[in-house]
């Protein structure tokens, strides 16, 4: 589904702050849903998307992302909670703000029979809010910005699903965005496609526009987004900078050697907790531990040391250790 966020009353399209505001872009509190089964896809998230950020929405298939997306477009209704958009609560003030908001989510959907253009312009004649002497120029800008000029005119049946996806992108970009919501962008894509995609999401945010971007894939997330929040179980389980999330978590150290038991035995001596020994190398959580002081000792214990390393903890790492479990992370 294609949400433009289309309202009844003309409002403005800005990304002056005087038009913005200060405070976030999106705020809920105690948002939840649950479903007439029974079934709490969302569990009371407190949500904190920074105006100008690149937020990534981060967690495997099923975590609730979507579910929190479509709550936040008022697509479906919250069973608890409240939340605010650009600073307006929500869905009060959903007349005002949804027309300054760009959303894709849960894929595409356009007119088969259309080509790409023709459903773009269907698109832009629908909001109340366009102005239809810029509607042609719009168009074509949007189609330029997701690289689908050249397949402008070929019908909507005829596309790759990469296509559909960034003619999906393109009709969230028709207007001008204070916020634009992406709903796994890049599903389809090749990595050309990706490389383009978020370039595109880096462009938009140098331009003011705050991205709220919900991905599965621990690599995108990681290459473009300033903020990421975790979710698992329907659960926010952490959220910050990308930079406060890898250093709340446990560095890694690594240490190869002809005698690894003696090596693991030296940092359990130390203090050093649970240290694992597998194919000739022992690793640890570095934990309070200077990594210069263990080596040091392994040295005095006449512990033949071929390598020693710290390895700091990337994106992958930080959702482990969060939610105890793996998923995707390939780009």
């Amino acid at each position: 589904m294609t949400a433009t966020a289309r309202a009844g009353s003309v409002a403005a399209r800005s990304t002056d702050p005087a038009r913005t505001g200060s405070g976030d872009a999106i705020r809920t509190e105690g948002r939840t849903k649950r479903f007439r089964s029974g079934q709490v896809a969302v569990d009371r998230i407190d949500l904190v998307v920074p105006r100008g950020s690149v937020y990534g929405f981060l967690g495997p298939n099923g975590s609730g992302k979507t579910t929190t997306i479509r709550m936040l477009l008022g697509l479906i209704t919250p069973t608890a909670g409240s939340h605010s958009m650009l600073g307006e609560p929500m869905p009060r003030a959903a007349a005002d703000v949804l027309p300054r908001v760009g959303a894709l989510v849960e894929g595409p959907a356009f007119h088969p029979h259309l080509s790409g253009r023709r459903n773009l312009a269907r698109l832009d004649a629908a909001d109340r809010t366009s102005d239809p002497r810029t509607a042609t120029t719009r168009i074509g800008t949007a189609l330029e910005r997701v690289g689908l000029t050249a397949a402008a005119g070929k019908r909507y049946r005829a596309y790759s699903l990469g296509m559909r996806q960034r003619l999906g992108i393109a009709a969230a970009l028709l207007q001008p965005r204070d916020l634009l919501v992406l709903d796994e962008p890049t599903n389809g894509l090749d990595p050309q496609g990706t490389r383009e995609v978020r370039g595109l999401v880096e462009s938009l945010a140098h331009g003011g526009t705050t991205v709220l971007l919900s991905s599965h894939l621990l690599s995108e997330v990681d290459q473009v987004c300033t903020h990421v929040g975790v979710m698992h179980v329907g659960r926010l389980v952490s959220q910050g900078t990308i930079e406060d999330l890898r250093t709340a978590a446990v560095p890694r150290v690594h240490v190869r050697t002809s005698r690894p038991d003696d090596a693991a035995a030296v940092l359990r001596r130390l203090g050093v907790p649970a240290p694992t020994v597998h194919s000739g190398e022992v690793v640890a959580d570095l934990g309070p531990f200077e990594p210069e002081a263990l080596l040091r000792e392994l040295v005095l214990a006449d512990v033949p040391v071929r390598e020693f390393r710290v390895d700091t903890a990337d994106l992958e790492d930080v959702f482990v250790a969060l939610t105890g479990e793996g998923f995707d992370v390939s780009g």
